[in-house]
């Protein structure tokens, strides 16, 4: 994630949150849990703690990062467990998590940052482990509001995807923005499996 992003977030924390941590995302939230093979989850990217949050009510072990300083402060007082302020590029971990929570975060870096990160991804999954993420629907790549953006089509991420072979699109959906006010912009929603390559 580039500093200009980074930025956006730290200087803009509370106004994010506040428009943020009270979407009703429980049908996506479900899904992602009734997808996976066990109990361990990291939210790779967590703004507001919103997810995090709901995950830890429902009995699950999470662990959360973002890469601003500004809401890893927030999110830790949200959800009441320790925010790790961590850069996506700096994932390190073998076949810990069963599954990964990418939600609205990946999509601030470009392409060849995120081909890179997702092998991190695959590598910190244990087998049979699922990736959920999004994307902004589209085919802009670049900066956007003060912050860096990389959107896709169903067809491109397909291809983005081809050569990261361990993963399979288990499922994808295409939804409305959940933000009041927001409801023209669409979404691109994936959930990925670790297979064995």
């Amino acid at each position: 994630m580039n500093n200009k992003t980074l930025d956006y977030y730290n200087q803009n924390a509370a106004a994010f949150i506040a428009g943020t941590v009270s979407v009703d995302f429980k049908e996506i939230q479900d899904k992602f849990m009734n997808a996976l093979c066990g109990k361990r989850i990291l939210d790779f990217g967590c703004g507001s703690g919103r997810d995090t949050k709901f995950f830890i009510e429902a009995g699950f072990d999470v662990v959360a990062t973002d890469g601003s300083e500004e809401m890893c402060k927030c999110a830790s007082e949200y959800t009441g467990i320790h925010v790790r302020k961590m850069l996506f590029q700096e994932l390190d971990e073998k076949e810990r998590y069963n599954g990964i929570w990418a939600c609205s975060s990946i999509l601030h870096l470009p392409k060849m940052e995120l081909k890179k990160v997702f092998i991190k991804m695959v590598e910190a999954l244990c087998f049979d482990g699922i990736i959920y993420t999004s994307f902004k629907y589209g085919i802009f790549e670049g900066e956007k509001n003060g912050r860096y953006f990389t959107d896709f089509t169903f067809e491109k991420f397909n291809e983005f995807i081809r050569d990261v072979k361990e993963l399979a699109i288990e499922e994808y959906w295409i939804t409305e923005d959940a933000r009041p006010g927001r409801e023209n912009e669409k979404w691109l929603n994936l959930l990925l499996r670790k297979i064995s390559s």
